[in-house]
């Protein structure tokens, strides 16, 4: 393997984002994964167990998730479900994202997520951030972009830049996982693992993968 680093010079001020790398590292390795696990014929979810043998924390979420979620169980025509894994600052977290079809277009139903984030110090606290970070992720994935033109940025505020609204806020089960490892970080870690379980939800639903954000620019709407 070889691996190269080249950092640029960019003449647009970047500054921090939550889950910083990870957000568009896990939408690349986990939507590929399930592409990857449509050539070979196999269960995304059962793809994903069989490589992480030797990784139980990994597993372990996966698996949680998946549980909870109903991985398996059959769904009504029309829904479908995406299912991703990621670790960022030392936490581990899994998602299942379930959608629906309608007349309106795609609604997100149901966010499944499991953490393992060692001693949950605050379980209170380690669900709000994730709930939270769901909720960001979702955000991001949905229409977060940042255009510019003539060298300036065109969004100005919320009605340019749009955030989940209420109405398409899913339900979100968070599942903490029991640990008697030492606590780590939870501001985070949920974030990284949405978009690309949303997009495997619309993958397996529409036969389609997505490999580019924001879903908006692709045409694809929620309801």
């Amino acid at each position: 393997m070889r691996v190269e680093l080249h950092t640029t010079t960019l003449g647009v001020p970047v500054q921090w984002w939550r889950s910083v790398g990870s957000s568009h590292t896990a939408f690349a390795t986990e939507c590929f994964l399930d592409e990857l696990a449509r050539a070979a014929g196999k269960d995304p979810f059962e793809l994903r167990r069989a490589l992480l043998g030797s990784q139980p924390r990994h597993k372990g979420v996966l698996e949680l998730a998946a549980r909870e979620a109903g991985w398996g169980t059959p769904l009504a025509e029309g829904r479908a479900r995406g299912i991703a894994v990621h670790k960022s600052f030392r936490s581990f977290v899994a998602e299942v994202a379930e959608i629906a079809r309608t007349k309106d277009g795609v609604r997100l139903e149901r966010v499944t997520c499991a953490v393992d984030c060692g001693i949950a110090v605050n379980p209170n606290i380690v669900r709000a951030q994730m709930e939270s970070g769901i909720v960001f992720g979702l955000s991001a994935a949905l229409a977060g972009a940042i255009t510019l033109k003539e060298g300036r940025v065109e969004q100005s505020n919320f009605d340019s830049y749009p955030v989940l609204r209420i109405a398409q806020m899913p339900r979100v089960d968070v599942h903490i996982v029991a640990s008697q490892e030492s606590p780590t970080g939870v501001g985070e870690p949920g974030v990284p693992p949405i978009a690309p379980a949303l997009a495997n939800a619309l993958y397996a639903l529409t036969g389609k993968p997505v490999r580019a954000l924001p879903l908006a620019a692709q045409g694809i709407q929620l309801a």
